[in-house]
């Protein structure tokens, strides 16, 4: 697919769940949208990353292929690099950390480009980095923050996160941070792909999709909270249900809830089969989990 395609395919995909979850309550299918779905989606996730893992750790790797940038561990009078190129498992795990939580490869990454003369000209690329590593946290701080609605009582950490994330209170409901950031930073990256020629040209279906349904995630949460209001107690009942296999629909949680819903669980259904499954695959992956020895 060209461009147009691949990215009005998308949208429409997005664009037809949504439609399709509006239409599921219209219909009274509330038990397919509240109970079975999510419980499908919830199965399929767990068993494609189970298959997935499984592939990956079934893969012999008879040679040590770790990406370096630094001294290898040599002669003693030789100073190696525990960092850039790790000799033990000290630093295999420092080096993991700092790339899982900081995206520190993302961060040193540098943009090529010909200009006149010809000449090649290379500089930093950091808000690419930033918008990453934004949108990442954010995606983790508003999963974590959604688990209150699942326990009984609500573990303390939880609150404070709440808390910390709510700190500017800006009407009523507080406006959560890690909702407009997890928006902004998804938005971006679309726009990225968008109006960068080289990157617009080499993106497909399977790198639009999952931003288009991310942004839906979060818009329709934020719709929810602030513009379309559900009943908060009717939705953890709900929640509670899900999570103890009592499931049961409570009335009046509105339409809105079930749009969120549906594409959380088309979020997951798609999740094992898609570029999103680094995820795992970032620690299974023998350029960075094994030393350099």
């Amino acid at each position: 697919m060209n461009f147009n395609q691949s990215f009005f395919f998308s949208l429409f995909i997005v664009l037809l769940l949504s439609l399709l979850a509006v239409v599921g309550v219209k219909a009274n299918l509330l038990f397919l949208l509240g109970i079975a779905i999510p419980y499908l989606a919830v199965i399929i996730f767990f068993v494609g990353m189970f298959y997935c893992i499984w592939k990956w750790v079934s893969v012999p790797v008879p040679f040590r292929i770790p990406t370096t940038c630094g001294q290898q561990k040599s002669l003693p009078w030789v100073k190696a690099n525990n960092l850039e190129s790790p000799y033990n498992t000290i630093g295999v795990i420092v080096r993991m950390a700092l790339e899982v939580l900081l995206f520190r490869s993302l961060f040193r990454n540098t943009k090529a480009e010909v200009r006149e003369g010809p000449k090649v000209s290379y500089w930093s690329a950091k808000w690419l980095w930033l918008a990453a590593i934004v949108f990442h946290w954010a995606f983790l701080t508003v999963l974590l923050r959604h688990l209150r609605f699942f326990m009984e009582p609500v573990p303390c950490c939880l609150h404070l996160l709440e808390s910390v994330d709510g700190f500017l209170q800006i009407g009523t409901p507080g406006v959560y941070m890690s909702g407009l950031a997890l928006l902004a930073a998804a938005i971006y990256l679309l726009l990225r792909r968008v109006f960068i020629p080289q990157l617009r040209y080499i993106s497909l279906p399977a790198d639009y999709f999952p931003i288009f349904l991310i942004i839906g995630i979060a818009l329709s949460g934020i719709l929810m909270r602030h513009f379309y209001k559900v009943d908060i107690v009717a939705v953890k009942e709900f929640t509670l249900g899900i999570a103890g296999f009592r499931p049961f629909i409570p009335d009046g949680i509105g339409v809105m809830f079930y749009v969120h819903l549906f594409l959380i669980c088309a979020l997951f259904i798609y999740f094992p089969f898609s570029k999103l499954v680094h995820m795992a695959g970032v620690f299974l992956s023998p350029t960075r989990n094994l030393a350099n020895n």
